[in-house]
């Protein structure tokens, strides 16, 4: 029975997509909780919904530095969309802000950027939600390519983005 169970369970993972987000809702809000890998998105100071989220390599602390594979911890704004991306889809993140410059410049190094929230590598959004289960990215906010279709959707540029340790 056993034996049976757990493949049963492993694809009802893989296939269920959980909770739409609610049409016609714009984003304006996003708080991420990298300790809890969450991701809630808000419309109005309502929360429309909560996504699991791969990060950076290195997820523990703020991004200093170019390459350190850290997730930024802070305030920032979604600042465009990428249609093209090599990761799906991706909402650009304002990654770095004059703070993160100066700190960087400081250590004598560059801060870095290209921070996303985005899909999967292109061609292999066949890892769905397994995506999750260790941090793979170079700093960004990982979901899956269906999470980012909603995502880039809903958000609106100039949505504020709150990073959380």
């Amino acid at each position: 029975m056993l034996l049976l169970i757990i493949p049963i369970s492993i694809l009802l993972y893989y296939f269920y997509r959980g909770e739409k987000l609610p049409k016609d809702k714009i984003i304006d809000r996003i708080e991420v909780y990298k300790s809890k890998r969450k991701m809630n998105v808000y419309s109005g100071g309502i929360l429309l919904k909560t996504y699991k989220i791969a990060l950076g390599k290195n997820p523990v602390g703020h991004k200093e530095i170019e390459g350190d594979c850290k997730t930024p911890e802070g305030t920032y704004t979604i600042d465009g969309k990428n249609p093209e991306s090599a990761f799906h889809k991706n909402l650009g993140v304002s990654y770095p802000n004059e703070k993160d410059l100066e700190d960087a410049a400081a250590l004598g190094k560059s801060a870095g950027g290209d921070i996303k929230i985005h899909g999967l590598r292109n061609g292999r959004g066949y890892r769905s939600k397994f995506h999750r289960w260790k941090d793979w990215t170079a700093g960004c906010i990982a979901v899956t390519d269906y999470e980012i279709d909603e995502l880039y959707e809903a958000v609106k540029v100039g949505a504020e983005i709150e990073i959380f340790p």
